[in-house]
């Protein structure tokens, strides 16, 4: 199945997509720690306060996860073009729920960076209360999958050796659209294509059997040292391409089209727009 947190005249809603139209689960206000593996497995539907999707606006596929975990240099692409060496332990960091946008939302380009760049990552999403997992369980846990866009002010984020100053920026990684529950995917999820398109150009274009630490690696890795909840996400990495490693190099500027795709899950297209000059903290 396919859900998707999203807002109709002011109120949220979590729901399932059944072609063209959305029908709400009852009692749930937005996909995440209220609705695990077993809640998604025979969801409550509203069929009569069903509509069309045309006249929803989706919010991030979890809008308020406890913990969000990402995973840096997990292609072997992206390692090379950076220069570093290949990791023997995968480079994690984190965001915040405060950093994520949904798919009819537009990312904002900062007034303070210059150089905001493009990720296309799978992301998963967890579904049961997880603690030190083994590599043979950890699909059990997986609710689903959605796509993300871990978009990076770069400048921020070689100011030191930390990453969180350019990869937590408010408002920033689109999360969507829909979470494609991990039934649906089953063994697929090893080779899945990758790829983000700016403009209509494709700029990068991998699949998820060239993942470094693969799935269960990151679930098993991570769930070693904190509790994953139902509503973790987990940003598995992006492929080589991104526009800070090109020459010249290729930043978001308003008024472009930035597309990650990724099979089975679909697209999430997002339009870059300058951040008001009104918007404050």
């Amino acid at each position: 199945m396919r859900f998707v947190s999203y807002t109709h005249d002011g109120r949220p809603y979590a729901g399932v997509v059944d072609g063209d139209h959305v029908v709400p689960l009852r009692g749930a206000r937005e996909l995440g720690r209220d609705t695990p593996i077993e809640v998604l497995a025979t969801p409550d539907l509203d069929e009569a306060s069903r509509m069309p999707l045309a006249d929803v606006r989706l919010r991030p596929v979890v809008p308020e996860p406890q913990k969000i975990i990402c995973v840096g240099l997990n292609y072997r692409s992206h390692v090379t073009e950076t220069k570093r060496e290949l990791p023997t332990y995968p480079v994690l960091f984190t965001k915040f729920p405060s950093s994520l946008i949904g798919a009819d939302d537009p990312i904002l380009l900062p007034r303070e960076s210059t150089q905001v760049d493009y990720e296309a990552e799978l992301a998963v999403v967890i579904g049961r209360t997880a603690r030190r997992v083994a590599k043979e369980d950890a699909r059990d846990v997986i609710a689903g999958y959605t796509i993300a866009n871990d978009v990076t002010m770069r400048d921020y984020q070689y100011k030191t050796h930390q990453w969180l100053q350019g990869k937590a920026w408010d408002g920033s990684t689109p999360l969507g659209p829909h979470l494609i529950t991990e039934d649906e995917i089953g063994d697929r999820i090893d080779k899945l294509s990758v790829t983000l398109t700016l403009n209509g150009e494709v700029l990068q274009s991998s699949d998820t059997s060239r993942l470094i630490f693969d799935i269960p690696t990151l679930i098993s890795t991570v769930s070693e040292f904190t509790t994953l909840l139902p509503g973790d996400v987990i940003l598995t990495g992006t492929p080589g391409g991104v526009g800070f490693r090109r020459n010249p190099p290729v930043f978001l500027t308003p008024g472009d089209q930035v597309v990650v795709s990724i099979d089975g899950l679909g697209e999430l297209a997002s339009t870059v727009k300058a951040e008001p000059a009104s918007t404050t903290s």
